[in-house]
């Protein structure tokens, strides 16, 4: 009986990984819901066309570079800033992807290169968990894929009928659907501040946003985001440090 224990279960099935892949995921799809449709009404209300709305959620796939993307569209913004500030924006996804390569290091390129290239907000939340619960299986791979595909359809849905909307009413200036778009980022961000380091980010981006907001071209915005980041970076580093000598 002793040795039947030390047996190793098997790994689960590909088809198991990734139904358990989008069940893990399926929160966030209800969550991103209302963000996809205010992205594609707002972007519609701001001039954009719906194949360039549809564009941006194609590939792009970013909620918070879109939201950015089309505010700097609209203020006439030349393109290079549009580039740089979205970037930046999405630096935070070398700190998912670096947390997450450990359980993907033996994946071969090309898989490696799938998976980085789908990751999200939600992607990594729903896997970093999962990773953290079940660990890695021969398949396990196949339920982060799996979150991948269903953010991104359920993003470019909402976003279509969001062009729908749009399309359909006029004075959507009127509706309050940026304010609508900045609460939705709060409640997705508040919730994600769990470490000194974290909510540390936070305040700094929130205060340098603020004071640089007259700067031309979203620069606050940019600068509040870097110094953001290196404070975090900072401030964890002193905590471990610390943890270390302890």
């Amino acid at each position: 009986m002793q040795a039947a224990a030390n047996i190793p279960a098997a790994a689960p099935s590909r088809r198991t990984e990734i139904l358990d892949g989008l069940k893990s995921t399926l929160p966030f799809m209800v969550g991103a819901a209302p963000f996809g449709v205010i992205f594609g009404a707002l972007a519609i209300s701001e001039g954009l066309s719906a194949f360039e709305t549809m564009a941006l959620s194609l590939f792009v796939f970013s909620g918070s570079a879109q939201f950015v993307a089309i505010a700097l569209i609209a203020a006439a913004t030349p393109a290079w800033v549009i580039w740089l500030v979205t970037f930046i924006l999405n630096l935070r996804h070398t700190l998912y992807a670096a947390t997450l390569v450990g359980n993907v290091r033996h994946l071969s390129v090309g898989w490696r290169f799938i998976l980085s290239a789908g990751l999200t907000d939600e992607t990594f939340a729903a896997m970093e968990d999962r990773y953290r619960r079940l660990g890695v299986h021969r398949n396990s791979h196949w339920a982060y894929l799996a979150s991948i595909v269903a953010m991104h359809v359920n993003w470019n849905c909402w976003t279509l009928i969001g062009i729908a909307v749009g399309s359909q009413m006029s004075g959507l200036d009127g509706l309050g659907l940026e304010f609508a778009a900045i609460a939705t980022f709060i409640g997705m961000v508040v919730q994600k501040l769990r470490t000194p380091g974290a909510q540390t980010a936070a305040a700094v981006a929130g205060i340098l946003a603020a004071l640089l907001a007259a700067l031309p071209y979203k620069a606050g915005l940019t600068i509040a985001t870097l110094v953001a980041i290196a404070v975090a970076v900072i401030v964890e580093r002193r905590i471990e440090a610390r943890r270390i000598r302890a």
